[in-house]
């Protein structure tokens, strides 16, 4: 089980924190913002101008330096998880951010579920009304080496007109969606899942990719996402046969009062080259 909360790296956190100053505005008029810089990397924002409907294609991107990590939606038991917001003013909304498959770090008693090298977020976007766009977004990360610096910036972006083309901006966004985990498949899904009466075990039925099936094939890592802050990763008991593999996955302690009735859950799955992600929902 991990949850964020205290540790050596997250009190190293808190005092950075307190005394980092907001990052100026990074503006640019085009499709990408200015890349605003720290001591463990660099940000920045990209996006294409609103189709007929409003939506927005558009992405954040981070590029730690070698040997610094930023994290996933649920960074593991002492990182920070990505926030942006788009001020209102801005006649913005974000409606989802999606993630790339992570890595699964283990250091000592700190578990991370982070990325080492430059990654991309994807973002999806509504402009209200027509005409012209300014998107103004403050992004909060966590880079992190030996300490954690708390990374925060303002990026401000202008966008053309949509009948201009921009295919350095198109590949950024093409090449973010080709990393993201894939939704289920025939020969890759949850098939079923089950949480023990005392809530510290979520069984799991999965089929596997052809490739990775077999005895004594390595077990896929599974990180299961239940309340905001909470990621369970520990795995009792797998066993792989051909192309099914059954395991548990200790839970632990969860919120308190916490109701599992009616709840959803995500599961993303990491077997091989192959990466899915689905939905638990509980009953």
């Amino acid at each position: 089980m991990m949850i964020i909360s205290s540790g050596p790296r997250r009190l190293l956190i808190a005092v950075v924190a307190a005394v980092a100053a907001l990052v100026p505005f990074y503006s640019a008029h085009a499709e990408m913002s200015a890349w605003a810089e720290n001591e463990g990397g660099r940000m920045r924002l990209v996006a294409l101008a609103p189709d007929a409907g409003g939506k927005i294609r558009a992405a954040l991107q981070i590029e730690p330096k070698p040997g610094w990590i930023t994290y996933w939606k649920e960074p593991g038991n002492s990182g920070i998880p990505p926030q942006i917001a788009i001020a209102a003013e801005s006649g913005v909304t974000l409606d989802a951010i999606a993630y790339p498959v992570p890595k699964h770090f283990f250091n000592g008693a700190i578990e991370d579920i982070a990325y080492d090298a430059p990654v991309t977020l994807p973002l999806s976007l509504t402009a209200a009304g027509k005409g012209p766009v300014t998107i103004d977004a403050a992004a909060f990360i966590g880079i992190c080496k030996d300490i954690c610096i708390p990374f925060q910036a303002n990026l401000q972006l202008k966008l053309g007109p949509a009948i201009q083309s921009h295919p350095q901006e198109e590949a950024i966004l093409q090449a973010a969606d080709a990393r993201l985990p894939k939704p289920p498949s025939q020969d890759f899904d949850v098939t079923a899942h089950a949480m023990s009466p005392d809530r510290k075990t979520l069984s799991l039925d999965l089929v596997l990719p052809g490739e990775g099936a077999g005895e004594g094939k390595a077990a896929p890592d599974i990180i299961v996402t239940g309340p905001s802050g909470y990621a369970f990763t520990k795995q009792i008991g797998g066993k792989r046969d051909g192309a099914a593999f059954k395991v548990d996955i200790s839970i632990g302690k969860l919120p308190k009062d916490y109701d599992m009735a009616g709840k959803q859950w995500s599961v993303l799955v990491i077997d091989g080259e192959r990466a899915m992600e689905t939905t638990l929902a509980f009953e």
